[in-house]
């Protein structure tokens, strides 16, 4: 669909998720080597602070991000946005929000289509681009080119649905109107890991509901962000409601103490989560508004295998949620907690799958487990994997490629306890392997940890389906599958805990966040005749 295209928005069809692509088929891999030549030859981009109307280019500090897998090679470079930068984009936002807002749900819900067409037509190229940038296999960077699609369309439903308001109680003589209205500006601080899919998601939320919104993109992933913000200009949102500020953790501090920011969308790390509720919980001078703060944050993530378990379909699903794209995933397996009975047997078949796994570049197609996204990165994992080493080892796949930052994937047992491996978020290729006696036994031990965001479990018996799903805390609970890649509308994402707060991304209750309820309410009762 051309970009300008007049959509029924009222009448469209149900949404439905964006089919990823064959990798398969030659035609396919071949038009993705070819989008990769043709990323290769725009490096590095050029970075833009993008204001309104404005796009401030070359000049104030160098950001430039690197491919994880050839770190001197840029990918993107460009000015880091300043402070004055900050303030002059919540001051246009909170501008641009008014004529944002009067353009009404369907006109905003029609720009969030045409950006995803956008990315429909782009798709080889912004699936290129995630893997020079941040490393991702052609399978992971397809799948969150994607999502950031799914995230548009379902939005822009969204948008539609809620415009309709809720019905209330009418008695004679009186109106009683029930409606959501914008809060206003929205800061959008995103991670690396999902680097168009996360960004687009919290962005195009706020944009449907009628809010304005500056997005600070991770300052790994600065080149993905620039290309979401224009789809969004190039589907039609107004200028003054997106702006961009590509920078450090600086800016995206600058933009959540701004008196001007009405609700932040955050994902990331507990520890930048716990300052940003910190900082939002207080009221700056001239601020008339409690600031909201959406947050997704970390996870601890524990697979259940029952004594009865498939683990035919237990070991591969595992092992694809523990490792893929390196294990940078917050919904990634960290945990396994099998049932003493058959302990050593699905040990064994793990370790084995780990000893196999393709170690390489994210460009090679058949590769698993790329590099981690910085140096800082693989020298934490690294600090957990000696951590590990003071159990047991079960499996280590080395060696890995010298070029690039490469993890080891290592699978663990025997660890104590209190051990900072089974306790903390690794976000690397790490899983340990732990016996339990039974499920309740399992249970306790997920039940004690701080971060539910995902888990998963592999029985036959339904009876012990039920029993799990009364006792896990975690936002989501995948039963005899893999614990990653929830799907827009399918499985709304979301964790409990220490793991966010808010509502699951991808539901029907996430526009919420970013509005306000309001009733109206009239007497219709008329008392003379006004000419």
């Amino acid at each position: 669909m051309a970009v300008g295209t007049v959509v029924d928005v009222p009448t469209l069809a149900p949404f439905a998720n964006e089919p990823v692509l064959e990798l398969r088929r030659p035609a396919v891999r071949a038009q993705l080597e070819d989008a990769l030549r043709a990323v290769d030859r725009q490096l590095p981009l050029r970075l833009a602070v993008i204001v309104g109307q404005d796009g401030r280019g070359e000049a104030g500090a160098q950001l430039v991000s690197t491919d994880p897998g050839e770190p001197e090679r840029p990918v993107a470079r460009g000015p880091s946005a300043t402070a004055a930068d900050v303030a002059a984009a919540v001051s246009t936002a909170g501008e641009g929000f008014r004529a944002w807002r009067a353009a009404g749900p369907s006109e905003r819900a029609q720009a969030l289509i045409r950006a995803a067409d956008w990315m429909r037509d782009r798709r080889f190229e912004l699936a290129a681009l995630e893997v020079r940038e941040c490393a991702k296999p052609w399978v992971e960077a397809d799948a969150d080119v994607c999502e950031a699609i799914d995230f548009l369309n379902y939005y822009a439903r969204s948008a539609i649905e809620l415009a309709a308001g809720r019905q209330l109680i009418q008695v004679q003589g009186e109106r009683n109107d029930f409606q959501y209205v914008p809060r206003g500006v929205t800061g959008v601080i995103s991670p690396w890991n999902f680097p168009l899919a996360i960004p687009c998601g919290m962005t195009a939320a706020a944009l449907a509901a009628g809010n304005s919104v500056v997005l600070k993109p991770a300052e790994q992933s600065p080149g993905c962000a620039l290309r979401l913000v224009q789809a969004l200009l190039a589907g039609g949102v107004e200028p003054g409601a997106i702006a961009l500020l590509p920078g450090q953790g600086d800016v995206g501090a600058a933009l959540v103490a701004h008196p001007g920011v009405h609700t932040i969308a955050f994902t990331g790390s507990l520890a930048v989560g716990l300052e940003i509720v910190k900082a939002a919980a207080e009221p700056f001078a001239g601020q008339r508004h409690f600031k909201r703060v959406v947050a997704e944050l970390g996870g601890k993530n524990c697979v259940l295998v029952d004594s009865d378990a498939d683990l035919d379909e237990a070991v591969p699903a595992i092992v694809s949620s523990a490792f893929a794209y390196a294990g940078q995933k917050c919904s990634a397996a960290s945990r396994v907690l099998v049932h003493e009975a058959i302990f050593e047997q699905l040990s064994e078949r793990i370790a084995g799958a780990v000893r196999v796994l393709v170690v390489g570049q994210a460009e090679d197609l058949g590769t698993e487990v790329p590099p981690v996204i910085e140096h800082a990165a693989q020298e934490r994992v690294d600090r957990y994997r000696r951590l590990a080493e003071s159990g047991r080892v079960l499996a280590s796949r080395e060696p890995v490629p010298g070029r690039g930052w490469f993890c080891p994937p290592t699978v663990a047992t025997e660890l104590d306890p209190s051990s900072p491996v089974l306790n903390e978020e690794v976000f690397g290729p790490l899983l340990t392997v732990e016996p339990i006696r039974d499920m309740e036994h399992g249970c306790d031990v997920v039940d004690g940890l701080p971060y539910a965001l995902t888990g998963g479990l592999f029985a036959r018996d339904p009876s012990t389906v039920r029993y799990v799903r009364s006792r896990t805390p975690v936002g989501n609970l995948y039963v005899n599958r893999g614990i990653t890649g929830a799907k827009v509308g399918r499985q709304p994402f979301g964790g409990n805990r220490l793991s966010g707060t808010g509502s699951k991304a991808g539901g029907p209750d996430y526009l919420l966040q970013f509005v306000e309820p309001q009733a109206v309410t009239e007497n219709t009762m008329r008392h003379g005749l006004v000419v």
